[in-house]
């Protein structure tokens, strides 16, 4: 049974630093899309950051936050990480980690893809 479990999250001031990270277990993780998702009140889910285990080519960041975030893994490849620098009050939401298997990496960025959600960890940014 795959289980993700989110950690990180908390409150911040404009323009400081969170990680989050999500374990992951119940999954080889071979040819996988994994990647993190963030929902404000009213909005719809939105990709923040994915990846494919089998390539860095399809690695997605959203316009929003581009050069701002880094999605990485753990050496083991259990763990991702969310790395979230210069945060803004816009960046408040729950963040969601997600992962499912995909035989290609070119959809990885769309959260219909994902089967398998964590709980999600709140992050607010206050001005």
């Amino acid at each position: 049974q795959v289980q993700l479990a989110e950690s990180g999250g908390g409150s911040v001031e404009a323009g400081g630093s969170l990680t989050l990270s999500c374990a992951v277990s119940g999954s080889t993780l071979s040819r996988h899309c994994m990647g993190w998702f963030r929902q404000s009140p009213g909005k719809e889910r939105e990709g923040v950051a994915t990846i494919w285990t089998e390539s860095d080519q399809f690695t997605y960041y959203s316009d929003s936050v581009k050069g701002r975030f880094t999605i990485s893994r753990d050496s083991a490849k259990t763990t991702l990480y969310l790395q979230m620098n210069s945060l803004k009050p816009e960046d408040t939401a729950m963040y969601y980690c997600a992962i499912d298997f995909s035989f290609f990496g070119d959809k990885c960025d769309r959260p219909s893809v994902y089967k398998h959600w964590g709980q999600g960890t709140q992050v607010t940014v206050s001005s």
